[in-house]
């Protein structure tokens, strides 16, 4: 947590409110938040922000001088958030950057982390090149189903591992990958490798479908996630078997949500998700 949707909110408010923006100050609380080009930092100070994308669960924000484009990562990581200066913050000893901005809506944008799973990085067209290949997979959103399919068929792992694996399917993180395998009724150990064609179909509308859904609800918020302006995400109204061990499967099966622990928590109904299929 944040996953995916939460990413996507957070960069599209951004977008709405920093694009044409001009960077005035960066201010640095600790500069161990920057994973990689500190030496780059003063070239920013001056520079206007032409786009906001999301890589993963990664928000990047596009730089631009007469001189060239450089880019702004910020890494969401388990506890990272991107946050407005209309918004009251707790513990703001966490923010550990803040960047101000002359002539857009928001006046700044602050990177709080208080666990320092993620990080900050200052990168050019070559460094964010490297970062995407190193870091992401393909994107669930805009994979297409010929291709999802050629990734499931090369892959002998379990199916929930393999949707969380972020250099194979970037994004999804536990929660969803939950909600996805159910909606599937797959099991979350079953083999990609070993699923039918239809059953691989299935799961790719449900991949689709529940993080669509999830940013339309504007992410869940489950702990600490609020949107960059403060607002929390709904869809932690529509989870159907996350953090629901021991209630009766909505399905209406007759059985109840079951919960296996191995290195994160696998939400599942015995009955609608049988087998290793």
């Amino acid at each position: 947590m944040p996953e995916l949707p939460e990413a996507e909110v957070a960069a599209r408010q951004i977008r709405a409110r920093l694009v044409g923006g001009r960077i005035a100050t960066i201010t640095v609380g600790r500069m161990d938040i920057i994973r990689e080009g500190v030496d780059s930092l003063d070239w920013y100070w001056g520079s206007v922000v032409s786009g906001v994308d999301r890589y993963g669960k990664s928000v990047v924000l596009e730089c631009r001088k007469a001189s060239g484009s450089r880019y702004l990562v910020a890494e969401l990581g388990m506890t990272g958030l991107l946050v407005l200066p209309s918004v009251e913050i707790r513990f703001p000893q966490h923010v550990h950057a803040t960047v101000a901005f002359d002539g857009s809506t928001a006046a700044s944008l602050r990177y709080w982390n208080p666990r320092r799973f993620g990080r900050l990085s200052l990168l050019d067209r070559e460094g964010l090149d490297r970062y995407r290949a190193r870091r992401f997979g393909c994107d669930p959103l805009t994979v297409t189903p010929e291709d999802f399919l050629a990734l499931l068929r090369s892959k002998r792992r379990r199916l929930k591992a393999l949707l969380m694996h972020q250099q194979t399917i970037a994004g999804i993180g536990n929660i969803y990958a939950n909600e996805i395998l159910f909606r599937a009724k797959l099991h979350p150990n079953a083999i990609a490798s070993r699923l039918t064609s239809a059953a691989a179909a299935c799961l790719y509308r449900m991949m689709q479908s529940v993080l669509q859904h999830a940013i339309q609800c504007g992410g869940s918020s489950v702990k600490d996630f609020f949107a960059p302006d403060g607002t929390l995400g709904q869809y932690k109204q529509h989870h159907l078997v996350y953090g629901k061990e021991g209630q009766s499967c909505p399905n209406g099966c007759g059985r109840r949500i079951q919960r296996v622990q191995s290195e994160r928590s696998s939400f599942y109904c015995p009955q609608c998700q049988r087998g290793k299929r």
